[in-house]
C-alpha cells in the first residue's frame, strides 16, 4: 500500500528502500531518521534494522497495483541512489514507474554523482521526475548532474534551506521546492534567502514551492510567503491525484508558459 502523505507537494509515499547515511550538512537533523528509530522501538517489522539501508523487495511493484493516479514521493525514508543499493534494483524501480504512467513519481537524491553515472542506463518516461537536494551553495554542483539525466522534468529542493543560493543554474531546471528545517534543533532559515530564489525562479519562469519556514514547531510559523501561499507545480499532471485536481481548476483561470499555480498563488511578485 501507499503511505498516505502530509508533504504538500505530493499525495503518497513509496519506500522500496529504507535507511540512510548522512553526505553533507542539510543531513543533520534527519526526519527519517528520527522517525524510522521511532518506529524501530514500536516494532516495525521493516525498520527492524533501524535506519540501516534495507531493500524492501516485496515492494517493488506496489505501484502496479494502485488504480487511483496520484502523486508520489520515491523513497522519503531513504535515498534511491545511495552507494548501498544495487543498480539492478534501482533499475526495477525505474521499470515499476515507467510501467505505471497513470502515477507521477518524484525521486530525490543528494548523491547526485552516482545519479549521473547511472541516469544513461535508467529508463525514464515523462511521469518520472528527477531532484537533487540543494540546502546551501556548498552542494550546487548536484544541479550540474541533475542536468546530465534524461527526464522529462527536473527539480530542486531547497529544503532544509540553510544558507543562501543566489545564482541558482535555473535554465534546465522545471521547479523549485523551498522550505526551512523542521523538528528539534533546527536551524533558522532568512526571509531574503527565500526571496532571492522566488526572484530567480520569477526571472527564469521556473514554478515556485514555498513548503514551510519551518522551526521546531512548523505548525506555528506556517507557510505563507508575501502574506499568501505558493503551490505551483509543473504542467504535467495526473488526472485524479488530489493534488492535481487543484491544479487543475486552477489552470482553467491561470495560463501559463511552464507553469499552473494553486490556490493562493498568484501572479509573479
Amino acid at each position: 500500500m501507499a503511505q498516505s502523505s502530509h508533504i504538500e507537494w505530493t499525495d503518497a509515499t513509496w519506500n522500496p528502500v529504507t535507511g540512510c547515511t548522512k553526505v553533507s550538512p542539510g543531513c543533520k537533523h534527519c526526519y527519517a531518521e528520527r522517525m524510522a528509530l521511532r518506529l524501530q522501538a514500536m516494532g516495525q517489522p521493516r525498520y527492524a534494522n533501524g535506519f540501516s539501508v534495507t531493500l524492501q523487495h516485496d515492494l517493488l511493484d506496489a505501484p502496479r497495483r494502485w488504480r487511483s493516479p496520484r502523486f508520489v514521493f520515491v523513497n522519503s525514508m531513504s535515498d534511491l541512489f545511495h552507494e548501498t543499493v544495487p543498480f539492478p534494483f534501482i533499475r526495477q524501480v525505474f521499470e515499476t514507474m515507467v510501467a505505471c504512467p497513470q502515477h507521477v513519481f518524484q525521486i530525490l537524491t543528494k548523491r547526485s554523482k552516482r545519479l549521473r553515472e547511472l541516469g544513461q542506463r535508467l529508463p525514464w518516461s515523462e511521469n518520472v521526475w528527477m531532484g537533487v537536494s540543494v540546502e546551501d551553495a556548498r552542494v550546487m554542483s548536484r544541479i550540474e548532474d541533475l542536468v546530465r539525466v534524461p527526464a522529462e522534468v527536473r527539480f530542486l529542493s531547497c529544503e532544509p534551506l540553510i544558507g543562501p543560493l543566489d545564482a541558482l543554474p535555473l535554465d534546465q531546471i522545471d521547479w523549485v521546492i523551498v522550505g526551512g528545517e523542521s523538528g528539534p534543533g533546527a536551524r533558522p532559515m532568512h526571509r531574503e534567502w527565500v526571496l532571492s530564489i522566488l526572484r530567480q525562479c520569477r526571472n527564469q519562469d521556473v514554478p515556485f514551492f514555498f513548503k514551510q519556514w519551518g522551526g521546531t514547531w512548523k505548525k506555528r510559523t506556517g507557510r505563507t510567503l508575501n502574506g499568501r501561499t505558493y503551490d505551483e507545480l509543473p504542467r504535467q499532471l495526473p488526472v485524479f491525484s488530489p493534488v492535481a485536481e487543484v491544479m487543475m481548476e486552477a489552470r482553467r483561470t491561470t495560463p501559463n508558459k511552464r507553469m499552473n499555480p494553486v490556490a493562493g498563488a498568484q501572479a509573479p511578485g
